[in-house]
């Protein structure tokens, strides 16, 4: 016995929108549109996303801060072509994330370098001689390149290019020896930190 007709193309008969008909869907507050939009775009943008950052975690996050916002700006965008309007505005989203992480990392360094010039009484300068020691330890469980790396960054002022090009290393290289450097002193001197 031959199915009915209705059972054999009830899949067939979803409605396939283009984007153009989907971005004036969500400009009207449809859900279902708003979905059909994640689903078609998600996999593509977690991609661009995990490329840029190397993080599962982070390339998520990225990319669901990207369509909670579509949603919240559902009334007030104008999108042309919604495949380009996406992966710009998750550009812009990574270059922010990143530029983020950067002054962190640059507060998190100026904290720990600049906690020596915090002592003053008598009794501190104790605490000072505890740190310079506890700092020395820590440089030298540090590897030699990586060691003399943040040795010219932070104690000689030199740029990164002017590392890179002393070392005959990339600078890319340069900043994985400084991040790589910061972590080893913040883990080994955080008895040293202060709740101010």
């Amino acid at each position: 016995m031959q199915p009915p007709i209705e059972a054999t193309f009830r899949d067939q008969m979803k409605p396939i929108f283009t984007d153009e008909q989907l971005v004036i869907q969500l400009s009207e507050s449809n859900k279902r549109a708003f979905e059909e939009i994640y689903d078609r775009y998600w996999y593509k943008l977690f991609c661009i996303s995990f490329h840029q950052t190397g993080s599962r975690e982070e390339a998520e996050e990225l990319v669901h801060d990207l369509f909670e916002s579509l949603w919240k700006r559902r009334l007030e965008s104008k999108i042309n072509h919604l495949s380009s309007y996406l992966v710009i505005a998750l550009k812009y989203l990574i270059v922010n994330h990143i530029k983020s992480q950067i002054t962190w990392r640059k507060y998190q360094e100026y904290v720990l370098l600049n906690k020596m010039h915090e002592i003053s009484t008598t009794e501190e300068n104790i605490e000072f001689n505890d740190l310079s020691e506890a700092i020395d330890k820590a440089m030298k469980k540090l590897p030699e390149k990586t060691s003399r790396v943040f040795q010219l960054s932070r104690f000689e002022n030199q740029s990164v290019k002017s590392i890179a090009k002393e070392l005959h290393i990339s600078e890319k290289a340069v900043e994985y020896h400084i991040t790589k450097s910061l972590k080893v002193l913040k883990d080994n001197l955080w008895i040293y930190q202060t709740d101010n």
